[in-house]
């Protein structure tokens, strides 16, 4: 049962994971930061969210100033977080923003990626925080397992290494 376990949940992670496209725009002084990620979906997800597991997705973004003679100074660096569970009673997939509690339900998991790989507007900062240069806007996606349920918590007591990260997608914004 525990090599069955270790196999189905460690490859629920495994598929495409990627920053398809991110950019920033400025309104009224703030950055807003737009993004479009790929997560793995595949069948192992599926059984992962319907056994209890909850999945963290989580979106890093930085913002470092160029410097050309010293490593880059770091302006921002912030994790945009949110969880995916599935809800037996109601049978839909439930996406929950960490920070303000804020939920959305899905019917399939694939509807529940697809707004989990859209973020759109995210404030990332200001503009006062900028005094000119050439800044290093880096965005990377990552998922993890979250929360288990007490069953399974027996079973994976001594791991916490289900995790996954694309790679950094970078660009650079003058001011």
């Amino acid at each position: 049962m525990c090599s069955w376990a270790t196999g189905v949940y460690g490859d629920a992670l495994d598929g495409v994971l990627e920053v398809r496209s991110a950019y920033v725009n400025i309104d009224k002084g703030v950055f807003l930061l737009h993004a479009r990620v790929e997560y793995p979906v595949n069948p192992a997800i599926r059984s992962a969210l319907r056994d209890g597991v909850t999945l963290t997705f989580d979106l890093d973004t930085r913002v470092e100033r160029e410097r050309r003679l010293w490593f880059n100074a770091s302006i921002v660096d912030l994790t945009l977080k949110r969880e995916l569970m599935y809800h037996a009673v109601s049978d839909r997939y439930v996406v929950r923003d960490v920070k303000t509690g804020q939920q959305e339900s899905f019917p399939t998991l694939e509807d529940a990626l697809t707004f989990l790989g859209r973020i759109d507007s995210w404030p990332i900062l200001v503009e006062p925080q900028l005094n000119g240069g050439n800044y290093l806007i880096s965005v990377r996606a990552g998922v993890r397992r979250g929360r288990l349920p007490a069953s399974l918590r027996a079973l994976f007591f001594w791991t916490d290494d289900f995790r996954r990260v694309s790679e950094w997608y970078s660009w650079s914004l003058p001011v």
